[in-house]
């Protein structure tokens, strides 16, 4: 089964994640994008319970926030990743958030940004994976809020997918699709 994890504020409405779940559809994979909660403890929470009731291998296909979380998924369950436009560093990137007010860009939720969230995301930064052969990464040199440097670095002996221009959405998500399902 393919799981995507979309990014910060986003939700299983986005472009990236409608795309995924007809192209999967049209050819019979399974596939689902759940809507993460705000807390990462909760949205961990949810994507272990879809992982441990999945009747086949879980590939975890995550989107800058979302990336962070299937490093740590991936690490945890042996399981194979898929990292396009990956934060690295959410927790360090976040930081500044701590105090304001967020609104989910697909859903419309508002939340205050807390120091319990952000511990949350703390709790699960993994400093270096361990197996490279487990993950795929995308990224587009065009994008404006992560330095795809950060993420060629960590992911130093993955298979790599680095494209000029583009931007932090991946604008050439749909031209990969088959290579993240072979993958």
């Amino acid at each position: 089964m393919l799981l995507y994890l979309h990014g910060f504020n986003s939700s299983a409405q986005s472009g990236k994640a409608q795309t995924l779940l007809a192209w999967a559809a049209e050819r019979g994979l399974p596939a689902t994008c759940p809507d993460l909660p705000d807390r990462a403890s909760a949205a961990m929470a949810l994507c272990e319970q879809i992982i441990a009731a999945s009747p086949t291998p879980v590939t975890l296909i995550g989107s800058s926030l979302g990336g962070f979380y299937a490093v740590w998924l991936a690490e945890k369950h042996g399981v194979k990743a898929v990292l396009v436009n990956p934060c690295m560093t959410c927790d360090e990137k976040i930081a500044k958030e701590i105090g304001l007010w967020q609104k989910n860009w697909n859903g419309g939720a508002d939340y205050l940004f807390t120091a319990a969230h952000l511990a949350d995301l703390q709790a699960l930064r993994i400093a270096a994976m361990t197996r490279p052969e487990r993950y795929l990464l995308l990224v587009e040199k065009g994008d404006t809020v992560l330095d795809y440097r950060e993420a060629t670095a960590y992911f130093m002996g993955a298979e790599q997918v680095v494209l000029d221009g583009g931007d932090h959405g991946f604008t050439r998500f749909t031209d990969y699709l088959s290579q993240i399902a072979a993958f």
